[in-house]
């Protein structure tokens, strides 16, 4: 299966050349993200693509000094809602109806039932789900760059707070919760290039009931 191939070629680059990645890659990696599954559909989260080099730059020391964020092509950061809102999942629910065409009875309760519990809720729980839904769309942007031969990092290891303030996210109701730099490996100088991927065997991972 050729998806598998690519898998199985991608890693999490540790240097990166700086070559730039054409438009359209970039925009079929967004768009895997924008059609992954959420819960309730509400896709609660922003992508931030920064091509910035010197708001790269400003990231990096506050991302353990970690070369990939400036070296990269493009940095992508993923966002959440910083908690859940009456009008924030009353504007998801409108554009369902907007884009269907009609209302539906049961899809209208089910929106009654979100409204009576998320917006109740602690913020922190809120955008701990929320970011939970970010990191479903994050791993669609990795296998979709995969796909494209196109090298990413997963990255968690930033400040989350500074990264926020440079980009004035908490303004927007956002908190950063995973970065994703995107470009093309440095195969001189990047320490994993060559290692043997490792993962654990499908029989020690996988438990079959049937």
């Amino acid at each position: 299966m050729e998806l598998l191939d690519k898998l199985n070629w991608r890693y999490a680059a540790k240097a990166m050349n700086g070559e730039k990645v054409s438009q359209e890659k970039i925009d079929n990696i967004i768009e895997a993200a924008r059609l992954a599954p959420t819960s309730s559909g509400l896709q609660p989260f922003e992508i931030i693509v920064i091509k910035n080099q010197a708001i790269k730059e400003e990231i990096r020391p506050v991302s353990w000094n970690q070369s990939v964020i400036t070296e990269c092509s493009h940095l992508l950061v993923f966002a959440a809602w910083d908690t859940y809102t009456e009008n924030r999942i009353n504007k998801m629910f409108d554009l369902v109806n907007e884009v269907r065409g009609f209302k539906n009875e049961g899809w209208e309760n089910y929106r009654k039932m979100l409204l009576g519990i998320y917006p109740q809720k602690d913020a922190e729980e809120n955008f701990n789900h929320a970011a939970k839904q970010a990191y479903i769309a994050f791993s669609a942007a990795i296998i979709a760059a995969a796909y494209e031969n196109v090298d990413t990092t997963p990255i968690e290891g930033f400040e989350p707070a500074e990264v926020d303030k440079i980009l004035g996210l908490r303004e927007k109701g956002l908190r950063s919760c995973v970065m994703l730099p995107v470009g093309y490996r440095n195969v001189e100088s990047d320490w994993l290039v060559n290692l043997k991927k490792v993962r654990k065997s499908t029989k020690d991972l996988v438990t079959v009931i049937e």
